[in-house]
């Protein structure tokens, strides 16, 4: 069963093959075919065309299942709210904040946005993010020589498409989190819809503290350079490991 990493900024331009175009009710969703059995999907498309709240999530998620995808990789390159964690290093996100689980576009963060046969609730057992393949992950970084695979964190999700204001990231690194982005969140939450395991993996770019300085379009550019180099040996990693991980959280369905 093939697997799939979603990347973002950084990997805009990283895919060389043909892509691969599927159509779904919510829209196309375009892959690039890597290595034995593994998709790449730049969830900004190749050349990158959507800001956040244009990333037709709904249309990837279902893009997923259609491909048969087994097991799921998502990356961001992201802001750091805690100065104590290292930039341009690979972080496990081991959970998520996201209070109104909803979609850039108002609506609810659901692959069932009107009544159908296959609804259902997503049961979060133990977290949104697999255990396993978070496991295997931490492997991969250790055979890599990562300066610190352990370092794990939580996330915050803001659709964007603007950054946040100082005063926000004062009160969002008050409340303990440790990253944000304007992306990954959704993705996750709609894999787990669809009964696919999910891991995420994610590099601080820039400092986002309510005293960090800010940086240029060629200080953006750079860094988004550097996240990519620090992060692509695991991407690669993940797409050629071929071990099966069942799904852990389930969906409960109203008989009926």
């Amino acid at each position: 069963m093939p697997r799939c990493a979603i990347v973002g900024s950084a990997f805009s331009d990283a895919a060389d093959t043909p892509p691969t175009h599927v159509q779904t009710p919510f829209g196309e969703a375009v892959l690039y075919a890597v290595a034995p059995g593994g998709w790449l999907l730049p969830r900004h498309g190749r050349p990158h065309r959507f800001l956040p709240h244009q990333v037709p999530y709904r249309a990837h998620a279902w893009a997923l299942r259609h491909l048969g995808v087994d097991a799921l990789l998502v990356t961001s390159s992201c802001g750091v709210l805690d100065r104590t964690l290292p930039l341009f290093t690979p972080l496990l996100v081991t959970d998520l904040v996201w209070p109104d689980n909803r979609l850039p576009d108002g609506s609810a963060a659901t692959m069932w946005p009107e009544p159908c046969s296959d609804q259902g609730h997503l049961v979060v057992e133990a977290s949104l993010f697999d255990a396993t393949l978070s496991a295997h992950l931490r492997d991969h970084l250790r055979r890599q020589g990562a300066p610190s695979p352990e370092r794990e964190v939580v996330f915050w999700y803001a659709p964007g498409p603007r950054t946040k204001t100082r005063a926000e990231n004062r009160w969002l690194a008050e409340q303990g989190l440790h990253v944000n982005s304007m992306t990954l969140a959704p993705e996750v939450v709609l894999a787990n819809e669809l009964g696919i395991p999910t891991v995420a993996a994610v590099v601080g770019h820039k400092h986002s503290g309510p005293r960090a300085p800010g940086l240029d379009e060629h200080g953006i550019a750079d860094s988004l350079e550097r996240s990519r180099a620090s992060i692509r040996s695991l991407v690669d990693a993940f797409l050629g490991d071929d071990r099966a991980v069942p799904f852990a959280n389930h969906v409960y369905r109203f008989d009926g």
